[in-house]
């Protein structure tokens, strides 16, 4: 059976809206980055700083290449992106579903990046990082839900409808 995979900035809510969403939909849960840390035994920022960012991203994309799962809904960190061929095969597992906010809304919510493991390759700012990694999200979507200045439970209703609408297709 399918599975759904939540792509999208920090601060977009995968995790909190993929194990609600899971809930709702009788599907388990997993969190990409909790496999990371799980396997390091440390946090992703130190991580991040050990390894360097080319180096973060190797380690998430072998990763992403072995989890392997069935009525799941999967939150991923948001640099999964940056992963072809993990990505590659987190889209042989289901559709993948991109959580868009704005620019704003987004930094509104994330707070200060350096303490929550944010993976920025070419960037000085939010701004930079927003826009540099806009592209790829759209181009691994699936299912793109706009959730544009949403309240956390417009959201998840949100999803859940977007969810809903696909397997009823």
């Amino acid at each position: 059976m399918e599975n759904f995979i939540l792509i999208g900035m920090p601060g977009s809510g995968k995790s909190t809206v993929g194990q609600i969403l899971a809930e709702n939909i009788g599907y388990h849960f997993m969190d990409t980055d909790d496999l990371i840390i799980e396997r390091y035994q440390k946090p992703l920022m130190n991580l991040i700083e050990e390894m360097g960012v080319e180096g973060f991203i190797q380690a998430e994309g072998a990763i992403l290449e072995t989890v392997e799962a069935s009525h799941t809904v999967i939150a991923t960190g948001g640099s999964v992106i940056y992963s072809e061929k993990g990505m590659a095969h987190l889209q042989s597992l289901g559709k993948v579903i991109y959580l868009c906010y704005t620019e704003e809304d987004i930094a509104a919510r994330v707070g200060d990046l350096t303490t929550r493991g944010v993976v920025c390759r070419n960037c000085r700012s939010f701004r930079e990082l927003f826009e540099e990694r806009r592209p790829y999200y759209e181009k691994y979507a699936d299912i793109v839900v706009h959730l544009e200045h949403a309240t956390f439970n417009h959201s998840t209703q949100r999803v859940l409808k977007a969810v809903e609408q696909y397997v009823h297709k």
